[in-house]
């Protein structure tokens, strides 16, 4: 059974594959987001540090950011344990693993306060428009850009030919670098049409809705938005 993974190529893709074939599948690793630094660095500023990612932690890391005294907050696990792996203290993580999760949380105890946010230039607005109406004073900080790498689509391919048993989605952004790729190559209905025949599981309410939003059926949406919980709870739908 293929199942295509869209993680960026670097050892995630790499982590990927290996989980996927402990499951008993046959991963497609095919990279739907190239990391493009910008090279800018957040503020040190401020009273409240938010970080979306693992890539935007590496990044603020080897720049040589430091947190002073700000509450440092991460949107996930996987966020906070790369935090903590590049010796960040983690003051908060939001219940919910989302833009509007953070907003949920944070609303309350941010009016008057500044606050950073440091991600892609593909972050969702739920986050920044939501602390500012909470009343926070929001600069956000683009540290990278996220393309579509050069080559993608072999699983378009893939899932246009009826030979995709499931695809696992892992952000918005892959969802639409997946339908891009398949409309370069000429097969963007085909391959809807077999990702539809196929198992499809996504990271998170605000991945499923953008994945149905382009006519998409999501069959997974696990409540842990991790790609390990994803991948295992995509491959028991595939076994059962």
């Amino acid at each position: 059974m293929n199942v295509a993974v869209f993680r960026p190529d670097d050892e995630r893709i790499a982590e990927a594959i290996d989980l996927l074939e402990s499951l008993g599948v046959v991963p497609i690793p095919d990279p739907m987001l190239e990391v493009a630094p910008t090279g800018e660095t957040p503020r040190e500023d401020a009273e409240y540090a938010i970080f979306t990612s693992k890539t935007g932690v590496e990044l603020v890391s080897e720049a040589g950011w430091t947190s002073g005294e700000a509450t440092v907050c991460a949107i996930g696990e996987g966020t906070a344990s790369a935090l903590r792996e590049h010796g960040y203290a983690v003051d908060l993580i939001p219940e919910e693993f989302s833009s509007a999760g953070l907003v949920e949380t944070l609303a309350d105890r941010v009016p008057g306060r500044r606050v950073e946010v440091a991600r892609s230039d593909h972050g969702s607005p739920v986050l920044t428009d939501g602390l500012e109406a909470a009343g926070a004073y929001v600069h956000e900080t683009v540290l990278y850009r996220l393309t579509r790498p050069a080559g993608s689509g072999q699983s378009a391919a893939l899932a246009a030919s009826g030979d995709l048993a499931a695809a696992l989605f892992t952000s918005s952004l892959t969802v639409e670098h997946f339908l891009d790729a398949a409309a370069d190559r000429g097969m963007r209905e085909a391959a809807l049409a077999g990702l539809n025949d196929a198992v499809v599981g996504v990271i998170g309410t605000p991945t499923a809705e953008t994945a149905r939003a382009h006519g998409i059926e999501v069959d997974v949406v696990p409540d842990r938005a991790d790609f390990e919980t994803l991948a295992r709870a995509t491959v028991d739908r595939l076994d059962g």
